[in-house]
């Protein structure tokens, strides 16, 4: 009904432009809104508020001659120009009762457009998510970018675009030589060396649980005595450097075990990566791609990256060190990306990577990183610029810690210290549907804290259990219809449906038709809220009806119109469920 009525006003328009009223240069694209109050119709445009000034007329004198060359339609029966200059426009019942029936026929692909495409091919898109270092188990923080990666790259894919998917995998770098460090550490102590273990090492007990494993597979390989393992270290916090102490740790593991060295570091990333490639496949979460960091250097393409720079003349060297000159892109500082000892950092292998995501030719790469690293993106995008490349192709969606409340007690997130809730722990806790829910409800770069107790909650308080509760409602109706004569008719509920006049029906059809336009809005913005948003108020229209009317009625054309109504509802609630990540159920 929106794109007919858009066609309508277009054609008046031209019309306009025709007469000499307006031109081309003075006519701003129509935006057409629904109205809230059914008072002011069904949908609302402010052009000529817009339009006014450029053609020299008052806003109400172009509105009156836009409303005069409207072609005549049977969509509308009546326009309104209101305040100042709005021209509402109110539809016939029938145009607004077509939605039924296509939502019935397009079933599980109503909603889905094309606004992904361009020149009649869908864009393809590349969404990098979660990257979550495998050096622990992931957390509930981890959980949030989890699930809005995941509903956001549906959402697109829905919209039209073609999306993959692809998890950055953080297989190199101090981090993971940490991790490699903690778990020769553990496997020590279990081959009866006594050592001190460091304050800044990696401490939870899945830490344990790998060097048992290293010791069950490979028995003493590994051992060394601990007065060769300490010998001449720093001191460790809180007398000396707790970092500094770390890195002489790793560097004494690399000399003592030489070659065995990978084999530690290889047990400690694949039991973790494995565990993190499981949470995510339980959670709905999967990806087309993992990428491993390791592989940039090992392809010899950070060298690459950094050759180019060093060709485009944004490399320099200060005090044995490298350096991009950020700066000359409005950086605050330059970067470092190969340090004075010949270690490229971190940064260095995210060119490289972003490099590389660039020439496998996507016309837009989307990266979801945590608000801690809000300063990063500007060095990035500086490095993409300073390639040669387009930055503007990058996209960078932060999302914002989501801190878990056991009632009034905050749970710690910290992964060296191992005292954390998993992702795994809160989704056997609440399940998978109120995690993914409770997740992408509000703006992903807005503060959330996580309300345990409401996500278990069965009461219309849990907005999950209330949404969901409306498809249990649907689905109990049409069980108790099997019991019912004559049988339900499709056929002449649609034929029926000029039935369907009261207040609730009108407000219901008029939610279900809004979906298409919210999937179109959200995958504009990057904005998987909007469709749980939709969902609570398409809820909130249906337990309303629900609880006003009864549709088992002994009117047979009212009953099957009716029932039409709660299919095609039922319909719409699934398809946005399942666009989130939740499921649909039958029955709670």
């Amino acid at each position: 009904m929106k794109t007919q009525l858009e066609n309508l006003l277009q054609q008046a328009l031209t019309q306009l432009q025709n007469d000499g009223v307006l031109t081309a240069e003075q006519t701003p694209a129509v935006q057409l809104t629904r109205s809230k109050d059914p008072e002011h119709g069904d949908f609302a445009t402010n052009f000529a508020l817009m339009a006014a000034k450029n053609c020299g007329l008052k806003p109400r004198e172009l509105a009156e001659k836009l409303v005069a060359v409207l072609p005549t339609d049977s969509v509308v029966i009546k326009t309104e120009i209101a305040g100042p200059g709005f021209i509402n426009f109110f539809l016939s019942q029938d145009a607004t009762h077509t939605i039924i029936p296509t939502i019935l026929q397009q079933a599980e692909n109503f909603g889905r457009s094309t606004i992904g495409h361009k020149d009649n091919k869908a864009q393809t898109v590349l969404v990098e998510f979660v990257s979550a270092n495998p050096t622990g188990p992931l957390h509930v923080g981890h959980g949030r970018g989890a699930a809005y990666g995941a509903a956001l790259a549906d959402l697109l894919s829905f919209a039209g675009f073609n999306v993959e998917r692809e998890y950055y995998v953080n297989d190199a770098g101090r981090q993971m030589d940490i991790l490699a460090t903690s778990v020769w550490l553990r496997y020590l102590a279990l081959t009866g060396e006594v050592l001190p273990f460091p304050t800044n090492a990696y401490r939870g007990d899945y830490v344990v649980d790998i060097s048992q494993q290293l010791k069950t597979q490979y028995d003493a390989r590994m051992q060394r005595a601990a007065h060769a393992v300490l010998a001449d270290l720093p001191l460790d916090a809180p007398e000396g450097d707790k970092e500094l102490y770390i890195d002489a740790l790793i560097a004494r593991a690399k000399e003592l075990l030489g070659d065995d060295y990978r084999i530690v570091f290889d047990c400690g990333l694949n039991d973790i990566l494995a565990d993190i490639r499981d949470d995510l496949a339980e959670f709905g979460v999967h990806y087309q791609r993992w990428f491993s960091e390791r592989s940039l250097t090992e392809s010899h393409a950070v060298e690459k990256a950094l050759q180019r720079l060093q060709s485009n003349e944004y490399l320099y060297e200060q005090d044995g060190a490298l350096w991009f000159r950020s700066t000359a892109f409005g950086d605050e500082k330059d970067r470092v990306v190969r340090r004075d000892n010949g270690q490229i950092t971190y940064f260095a292998s995210d060119i490289a990577y972003h490099l590389e995501k660039l020439e496998r030719g996507y016309d837009r790469l989307i990266d979801i990183w945590g608000a801690d690293h809000h300063g990063y993106i500007a060095r990035v995008k500086a490095a993409i610029n300073a390639l040669g490349s387009d930055a503007d192709k990058l996209d960078v969606l932060l999302v914002q810690f989501a801190i878990l409340y056991r009632g009034s007690e905050k749970a710690s997130m910290s992964t060296r210290s191992g005292e954390f809730v998993t992702l795994r722990e809160l989704r056997h806790e609440i399940g998978n549907d109120a995690a993914r829910f409770f997740y992408i409800m509000r703006r992903c770069d807005q503060h959330m804290d996580f309300d345990l107790d409401l996500a278990k909650s069965k009461s219309n308080e849990n907005p999950v259990y209330y949404v969901q509760y409306a498809h249990a409602r649907i689905a109990s109706v049409l069980r108790e219809l099997n019991t019912q004569t004559p049988a339900f008719s499709e056929a002449n509920g649609l034929a029926n449906l000029n039935l369907l006049t009261e207040p609730h029906e009108q407000a219901l059809i008029k939610m279900l038709a809004r979906f298409p336009e919210i999937i179109n809005s959200a995958a504009r913005a990057a904005e998987p809220h909007q469709v749980t948003y939709y969902l609570r108020d398409l809820a909130t229209a249906f337990h309303s009806y629900y609880n006003a009317h009864k549709f088992l009625l002994d009117d047979i054309a009212k009953r099957d119109a009716r029932l039409c109504l709660v299919q095609a509802t039922r319909q719409v609630l699934r398809n946005a469920l399942t666009l989130i990540g939740v499921s649909a159920p039958d029955s709670m």
